[in-house]
């Protein structure tokens, strides 16, 4: 079947039904951008860590929070991934409406069902840095 090019009626339909998308996707975006700085302050403070020679007798207690960043790390990675899968989704959601318009095929299930798969994604993602929040906010690191 050729595609047909959709009527003005039909294209703002899929416009308003991408709205809330579009919104999403730059949500998303902000918060990978967050994610991606906290992943790289964990690192940093690991690489640092690191340097810390094993003789530095006044420094080697500081290498004991190496396990508490890794679980930090990991964490955030999982949040990254979580967010960019759910970025991913939310694209698919703004193409498959476009596309299906073409075609004249039902989107709105299809579409429903990515809306649902990117917010869950990035529902998780959110409880994924909360957790490496609560992890990060130790009453140890306040101690003058």
């Amino acid at each position: 079947m050729l595609p047909v090019t959709p009527s003005i009626d039909q294209l703002s339909s899929i416009i308003a039904t991408v709205a809330a998308p579009a919104f999403l996707l730059g949500a998303v975006a902000n918060f990978i951008s967050v994610l991606s700085g906290r992943i790289n302050r964990v690192v940093d403070r690991a690489q640092f860590l690191h340097a810390i020679p094993d003789d530095n007798a006044s420094k080697a207690y500081l290498k004991a929070d190496l396990s508490r960043l890794k679980r930090r790390a990991a964490l955030l990675n999982r949040a990254l991934i979580c967010a960019v899968i759910s970025a991913i989704f939310t694209g698919l959601i703004i193409i498959v409406a476009f596309g299906s318009a073409y075609y004249r095929i039902p989107h709105e299930y299809g579409v429903a069902l990515l809306f649902i798969g990117a917010l869950a994604l990035f529902c998780s993602s959110l409880i994924d840095l909360a957790r490496e929040t609560r992890i990060s906010l130790r009453d140890s690191d306040f101690e003058v």
